[in-house]
């Protein structure tokens, strides 16, 4: 699995000829509601290059669900696979097309050429907000928890769709807009006891970093960059 970060929670996994692309955020369209949140990092646009073959949303806030970068990716004849819970999935759904939307609330679980995606809990300021956990076709898991605080259900999940054994975990630790700080972040990540742990959601409307995110197995994404596990 190729994994490239695209800055704030962007993901881009790669593997076997799919292309699956998570959250991206690739424009300015948050300064625009809030000058203060302005982009720390240029878009590069070679990204809108990307042809992605599934991409999911696990919420409705525009630094992850992104009307203009969305319009980048999705028309009426991209023919994708979208992921998304109600929230984004009543929104997205009405470019229409050729496109499959499929609303992923909690415990949902699609499978796509081997590759199969289930949705689980977040708690998050959003109505119907999830985590995603991609299971490839050797059985790796990769986590990425959307924006969420700790919150002791989220476990109860993992253990119900039978996702405890994570390989890769990608987690926000910025410590606003109801996410985790750093070191419930940490605590989460001992939890989880993930072979590697990404932390991501910060950097791009401010000047954090993950210095103060401790755990084992850490791996710090650089922008732009194949994150290397």
């Amino acid at each position: 699995m190729k994994i490239i970060f695209l800055g704030q929670a962007g993901l881009i996994f790669r593997t076997d000829g799919l292309t699956i692309m998570v959250d991206p955020y690739l424009s300015d369209s948050v300064e625009k509601v809030n000058p203060a949140s302005y982009r720390r990092v240029p878009v590069d646009e070679n990204f809108f290059s990307v042809r992605p073959d599934i991409m999911i949303f696990t919420h409705d806030h525009l630094d992850h669900f992104d009307p203009e970068t969305v319009s980048r990716f999705i028309s009426s004849d991209s023919g994708i696979t979208v992921l998304a819970p109600r929230s984004v999935w009543e929104k997205v759904r009405r470019i229409g097309g050729n496109n499959n939307y499929v609303m992923f609330n909690r415990m949902t679980s699609w499978t796509e050429k081997g590759i199969t995606f289930t949705a689980v809990r977040a708690e998050h300021s959003d109505p119907t907000p999830i985590g995603v956990v991609i299971r490839d076709r050797d059985g790796k898991r990769y986590y990425i928890t959307g924006d969420t605080l700790y919150n002791e259900k989220i476990f109860d999940d993992l253990s119900i769709t039978g996702n405890t054994e994570i390989y890769a975990l990608f987690l926000p630790i910025n410590g606003v807009g109801n996410n985790m700080n750093a070191v419930d972040a940490s605590r989460f990540a001992k939890r989880i006891a993930a072979e590697r742990t990404v932390p991501i959601h910060t950097g791009m409307f401010d000047c954090m970093t993950a210095d103060g995110f401790d755990c084992e197995g850490k791996t710090v994404p650089r922008i732009y960059q194949e994150i290397v596990l």
